[in-house]
């Protein structure tokens, strides 16, 4: 088992929890390799949406990160695989800063994802997962709910196909967390539409997907990211699923594992 997608305690919104708890309730699950891939830092000249501005970690912790990691890799070697990844924000109009940084961190890098969680809408920032609230905001800025899962489908267009060096992400994170409060706001009708389209360039560009469970712990999702039909059609076209927790917490790990379709699973990135 592969879990592709688990943060750590230098996540500023996450817990405090240690990495080593974290590996060790891996261990108790039976996972035979994890990926730590904590949110990276944030590009210097773009301004956090979120009220307390933690939304990744700061760029005064990467190199502590990435010796504790690796570190840990030693200690563990003969329990259970580790590997040190980062999931990277693709960010519309910085694409410059975020190849810079993977240009200068991307070797030291097992494995890592390329996820899209902010949206600019007539010039103000959204965090579209945040909150219901701020979902609201940025839905209200969009006018409709259709047209902001459109401008969130071209943005995730845009983080396939633009080219950020050698070190980009090759797996494309929850690529359906526009859901995550669709229980409040119901999906567009043709939402599957730009779901398929996507995966058209996503098998195009050769890049897998982020298998999420996260999405059905959630009280307004309640479905994988993405869910089990777009999951499927995925993995007809030969896309690789990557299960991922996205545990902010060693508790979280292995979350949904048992509700996703396990046939779909790549068994390794």
């Amino acid at each position: 088992m592969y879990d592709g997608h688990i943060h750590t305690p230098y996540c500023p919104h996450g817990s405090n929890a240690s990495i080593e708890s974290y590996i060790e309730q891996a261990i108790k699950l039976g996972y035979s390799s994890m990926c730590f891939t904590e949110h990276a830092p944030l590009p210097l000249n773009f301004e956090d949406p979120v009220p307390d501005r933690d939304s990744a970690m700061s760029m005064n912790n990467i190199e502590s990160y990435i010796e504790e990691i690796n570190q840990l890799k030693r200690t563990y070697e003969s329990d259970i695989k580790i590997n040190l990844g980062l999931e990277v924000d693709y960010i519309k109009g910085f694409e410059q800063e975020t190849a810079g940084f993977l240009d200068e961190y991307g070797p030291y890098l097992d494995d890592s994802i390329l996820s899209v969680h902010f949206l600019e809408i007539k010039n103000k920032w959204y965090c579209i997962d945040f909150s219901k609230e701020m979902y609201k905001s940025a839905k209200q800025a969009a006018l409709t709910n259709e047209s902001l899962y459109k401008i969130y489908f071209q943005v995730l267009e845009d983080s396939a196909l633009k080219d950020l060096g050698p070190y980009k992400p090759n797996r494309i994170g929850h690529m359906s967390l526009i859901k995550k409060f669709q229980k409040i706001y119901a999906p567009p009708a043709n939402w599957t539409d730009m779901a398929e389209s996507f995966l058209d360039i996503v098998k195009r560009q050769g890049l897998s997907l982020d298998y999420n469970g996260a999405g059905l712990v959630k009280e307004y999702c309640k479905e994988s990211y993405p869910p089990a039909a777009i999951a499927a059609l995925a993995s007809k076209k030969g896309i690789p699923l990557i299960y991922g927790s996205d545990a902010h917490h060693p508790q979280g790990l292995k979350q949904g594992y048992s509700q996703l379709e396990s046939s779909l699973i790549s068994k390794s990135p």
